[in-house]
C-alpha cells in the first residue's frame, strides 16, 4: 500500500504504530483471530470468493480489487476437496499473520529509480508504504500435506519417475490433478482473503493512531500479487501459442504492458512487482516486462531468499539483542516471540539490493522504487 503520509508525518509515531498494528493483527505459530468466527460453510465461502468475501463484509472497498492478481479469486476452488483437518486449522486462521518470514512492514520511499513509473504507482520520496507478506496458513500446509500423497501414489500410476518424492506430481487433467487444483484455488482465495482483512486493519490502525480519515490517510492498494502458486496461462511455446500450467514455487508474476490480465490502470506500465528483503534492510518495487513474458513465463522471483537455516541463525544471533541493533538504526519491530526475531536477521538472507539488480539487468523486472522499513510485526 502507499499513503499520502510523509516519513515525517510518522517519525514521531512509529512505536505506538508498530505496537497498535501488533494488537490489531493477530501474529505468530497458531495465532488465531477471536472476534472473526467463522461457520464451517461460512469458511467454504471464502474459499470460492476470495477477497471478495472480505469486502462483501465490510473489510476494504472495492476499488481495491482491481488491484488484486484476479481480482482477488481464482476460478475453479471446490471445498468438496477440501479435508475436515484443513477445513478445521484454517477456520481460526483467516485474519492473522503467522510466523516464520511473514510480516507487515511500515515503511518510506527511500530512493526512485524510474519517476515516470513511479508517478503511475503513486510513488514519491519519503511516501509512507505498508507491505504484508502472509498467505493461506495452516489450510493452505494442509491442503498441500494431504495432496502430496494423492499425488506420490498418482506419479506412480502415470509412470512418472521423480528424481525426488517432493516433486511428486499428476497430469493436470487427470482426477488427481483436477482435485488437487480445486484444493489449490481454495487456499488461494482463502490467502487473497487473508491480506484483505489484514488490509483493512492496517487501515484502521493508521486511522486510531494518526487521528487521520482515510480521505487524509490515503492507504491505496499499489497491487497484492501471489508467489507458491499454479496458474493456468497462455504463453508461446516452440513458436506456437499454447496453454500451460505455470508453477511459481519461490516466484511471483511478472506480466508485461499492455497485457490484459493487470488493471486497467497499469496496462501502460506493466504489472508492479513486489520483491521484498529483510527486516533490517529493504525491499523493492518493480514492474513486470515482456522480456519476463518471453524468457521466463511471465515471472520474476518474490523475495531475496535464504542463506541461512533458522537454526544457523539462532547460533549467529547468540548472545545479540537484535531488537536493540534494529531500533539503533530506526527500526521499530515487534514479534510474537524473541525466537522468530532472531531467525529473521538481516544475515540469514541474501542481500536484495544484489537479487533485484539480477533481475533489473537481465530485463525480467524494472526497477521503479526501494522501500526502506521504519517498523514491523512477525510473527
Amino acid at each position: 500500500m502507499r499513503s499520502g503520509l510523509s516519513r515525517q508525518d510518522i517519525s514521531g509515531s512509529i512505536k505506538e504504530l508498530v505496537e497498535a498494528l501488533f494488537r490489531n493483527i493477530p501474529s505468530g505459530v497458531g495465532s488465531r483471530r477471536k472476534d472473526l468466527k467463522l461457520s464451517r460453510e461460512e469458511e467454504k465461502r471464502v474459499f470460492v470468493k476470495g477477497a471478495r468475501w472480505a469486502i462483501e463484509n465490510g473489510y476494504g472497498s472495492w476499488e481495491d480489487l482491481e488491484h488484486i492478481e484476479e481480482k482477488g479469486a481464482i476460478e475453479g476452488a471446490d471445498p468438496r476437496v477440501v479435508s475436515e483437518r484443513a477445513l478445521e486449522r484454517g477456520r481460526a486462521q483467516l485474519g492473522t499473520l503467522g510466523s516464520g518470514n511473514h510480516f507487515v512492514e511500515v515503511g518510506y520511499v527511500a530512493e526512485i529509480y524510474d519517476k515516470e513509473l513511479a508517478n503511475a504507482l503513486l510513488l514519491k520520496e519519503d511516501g509512507v508504504t505498508v507491505i504484508v507478506h502472509t498467505g493461506s496458513r495452516g489450510l493452505g500446509h494442509q491442503v498441500c500435506d494431504d495432496y502430496i500423497k494423492v499425488m506420490l501414489q498418482a506419479a506412480a500410476k502415470y509412470g512418472i519417475e521423480l528424481p525426488d518424492r517432493q516433486l511428486c506430481c499428476a497430469p493436470i487433467a487427470s482426477d488427481e490433478g483436477k482435485r488437487y487444483w480445486a484444493g489449490m484455488a481454495c487456499a488461494a482465495n482463502f490467502a487473497f482473503a487473508n491480506r484483505q482483512l489484514i488490509t483493512h486493519w492496517v487501515r484502521e490502525t493508521f486511522e486510531r493512531v494518526m487521528r487521520m480519515g482515510p480521505k487524509r490517510l490515503q492507504l491505496d492498494l499499489i497491487y497484492d500479487v501471489c508467489h507458491n502458486i499454479a496458474k493456468l496461462e497462455d504463453h508461446e511455446v516452440d513458436g506456437h501459442r499454447r496453454r500451460v500450467c505455470v508453477h511459481r514455487k519461490g516466484a511471483t508474476r511478472a506480466f508485461p504492458p499492455d497485457h490484459a490480465g493487470i488493471p486497467e490502470d497499469y496496462r501502460e506500465i506493466g504489472q508492479p512487482v513486489l520483491i521484498p528483503g529483510d527486516m533490517g534492510r529493504c525491499s523493492y518495487v518493480l514492474v513486470g516486462t515482456e522480456k519476463a513474458f518471453t524468457d521466463t513465463f511471465g515471472s520474476t522471483c518474490h523475495g531475496a531468499g535464504r542463506v541461512m537455516s533458522r537454526h544457523h541463525a539462532k547460533r549467529v544471533a547468540k548472545g545479540r539483542a537484535i531488537t536493540r541493533e534494529l531500533e539503533d538504526r530506526g527500526i521499530i519491530v515487534r514479534s510474537a516471540g524473541r525466537a522468530t526475531i532472531v531467525e529473521e536477521i538481516s544475515e540469514a538472507y541474501k542481500d536484495v539490493t544484489e537479487v533485484v539488480d539480477v533481475v533489473h539487468n537481465a530485463g525480467i523486472s524494472k526497477k521503479v522504487a526501494k522501500l526502506v522499513p521504519m517498523g514491523v510485526i512477525k510473527g
